[in-house]
C-alpha cells in the first residue's frame, strides 16, 4: 500500500483544523511518501518562508529513520556528530525536532511522514499526530 494524495490532503486538512482550533501560529505542513518524496504541502496565510524548508526537514528525517523526529532529537543528544553528519550529508534536508512523525497501515507498514512547522515542537506534533488518525491511518 502506498499513501495516496487524498490520505495526504486528508492530513493536512485536519491538522490545520486542530491547529486553527488551538489557537497556533499560522502553519506550514509537509506530507512526504515513504521515500522521502514530497506528497503535499500547506502553507496557511502568514506563515514564514521557512515553513516549508523545517516542516519538510523533520518529516524527512522521520520516514528516513523510521521514528518521529522527537526521537531523532533525543538520540542526537547522545550522538550529536553522527547527526550532523546526517544533516550534512542530505544538504540539509534532515532535521531532528520536534515536529514530524511517521505515518503507518493499520498492519504497521512505513506509508511516509507528516512534519510542520510554525508553532513549538509540541505544538507541530500535536498537529501531525491529529491529522493522520483523522486519515484512518496510524502516527509513531
Amino acid at each position: 500500500m502506498n499513501l495516496t494524495l487524498d490520505q495526504a490532503q486528508h492530513i493536512i486538512t485536519a491538522a490545520l483544523a486542530k491547529s486553527r482550533e488551538m489557537g497556533y501560529q499560522p502553519m506550514g505542513i509537509a506530507v512526504l511518501d515513504a521515500s522521502g518524496n514530497l506528497k503535499a504541502f500547506a502553507s496557511e496565510d502568514g506563515a514564514s518562508m521557512f515553513r516549508f524548508d523545517i516542516a519538510r526537514a523533520k518529516a524527512w528525517g522521520a520516514v528516513g529513520m523510521g521514528v518521529s523526529s522527537r526521537t531523532l532529537g533525543e538520540r542526537a543528544k547522545g550522538n550529536p556528530n553522527f547527526f550532523v553528519s546526517l544533516a550534512a550529508t542530505s544538504d540539509g534536508k534532515f532535521l531532528p525536532q520536534t515536529g514530524a512523525v511517521v505515518i503507518k497501515n493499520a498492519q504497521g507498514q512505513l506509508l511516509g511522514a507528516v512534519g510542520a512547522s510554525g508553532g513549538t515542537g509540541d505544538e507541530d506534533e500535536l498537529i501531525c499526530m491529529t491529522g493522520v488518525a483523522a486519515a484512518g491511518l496510524v502516527s509513531g
